[in-house]
């Protein structure tokens, strides 16, 4: 991909591919950010993956704290439902989900995105929290209590920074599944072009005379680049956070 985009066309259809460009070209990248739409999609897709990751570390922050350090009627029922949410294909609820959103008058709009990316990274986000936070060992929070912690202060000042790589390892998983998703975005958003997200401005280079191979591999670079350099930097906190929150269920 990242070597196409900087292939001059004659190298792009050669009947005889390289891996290296002869001659490196930046007149793809060009035509990618001149193209119609690229600020408003980008602001678009930066709005909507945000949004979702950050509502689904709230609610997914209480719900896993509930199930890790509370005992209730249903608990492990609740935690089966989760599973089964995380388990099920997102893909066979397109239909529902358009027509709810038909039905409701929230097609078209980049709130309906956002609550669908909410719901689609909100059980593995339980899922991991919940690990995590059984992991730390609740002797801390009572001590803390002891000493005149109400339960919200020991849990903000004493178990939440200790959360930092669980939180990292998950918004990571949110945001990488939020920003890469199709499907949804193609289907939920019709009418209003300058709703849509980055993946669905990729397909605006493919048209009925073909399609501009180095422009979409330079566009789709472009659209890799924030992803990547998310997980290089925080490989490490990602690799800690899921390996802690697998270690009790």
């Amino acid at each position: 991909m990242i070597t196409t985009a900087f292939k001059p066309n004659r190298d792009i259809q050669s009947d005889t591919p390289r891996l290296l460009p002869r001659t490196w070209t930046l007149e793809h990248f060009r035509t990618a950010v001149d193209a119609d739409g690229f600020a408003l999609f980008w602001r678009n897709s930066i709005l909507v993956t945000l949004t979702a990751v950050l509502l689904a570390l709230v609610v997914a922050l209480g719900a896993s704290f509930a199930v890790a350090r509370m005992r209730w009627r249903g608990r492990r029922q609740f935690m089966l439902l989760v599973f089964i949410a995380q388990m099920a294909p997102w893909e066979a609820l397109i239909i529902p989900v358009y027509i709810i959103s038909r039905d409701t008058g929230m097609l078209d709009r980049l709130p309906t995105l956002t609550l669908v990316y909410f719901m689609m990274t909100l059980p593995f986000t339980i899922v991991v929290l919940r690990g995590f936070i059984a992991a730390i060992p609740p002797e801390l929070e009572e001590a803390a209590q002891v000493d005149g912690c109400t339960r919200r202060h020991a849990f903000r000042h004493i178990t939440f920074p200790l959360l930092a790589p669980g939180l990292m390892a998950t918004s990571l998983f949110g945001y990488i599944t939020a920003w890469n998703e199709f499907a949804y975005a193609n289907f939920l958003i019709i009418k209003q072009q300058d709703s849509r997200t980055l993946p669905v401005w990729l397909s605006s280079f493919q048209n009925v005379f073909g399609t501009d191979w180095g422009a979409t591999m330079a566009a789709s670079t472009l659209f890799a680049l924030p992803a990547l350099v998310v997980f290089l930097l925080l490989q490490r906190h990602v690799t800690s956070g899921f390996a802690a929150g697998a270690v009790k269920g």
